[in-house]
C-alpha cells in the first residue's frame, strides 16, 4: 500500500535531478547561462548540487521500496 507513492516520489526525484543535469551540462557545454541574471559559477554550481541531490535522494528512495 506505501510502495505506490514511494515510486512515485522517487521517480520524481529522479527524473528532475537527471533531468537538471543533462540541462545544465548541456548549456555548460554550449557556454550558454544556466540561468540569467545569476552569476555563471554560482548558477553553474547550484544546478549542479541541486540536481545531484535530486537523483541521489531519488536513488534512495527506490532503495527503501
Amino acid at each position: 500500500m506505501e510502495s505506490g507513492p514511494a515510486i512515485f516520489a522517487a521517480t520524481a526525484f529522479t527524473l528532475f535531478g537527471a533531468g537538471l543535469l543533462w540541462w545544465t551540462g548541456a548549456r555548460a557545454l554550449h557556454r550558454a547561462p544556466v540561468a540569467y541574471g545569476v552569476s555563471p559559477v554560482i548558477s553553474f554550481a547550484l544546478a549542479t548540487v541541486f540536481g545531484s541531490a535530486f537523483l541521489l535522494l531519488g536513488v534512495w528512495c527506490f532503495g527503501r521500496i
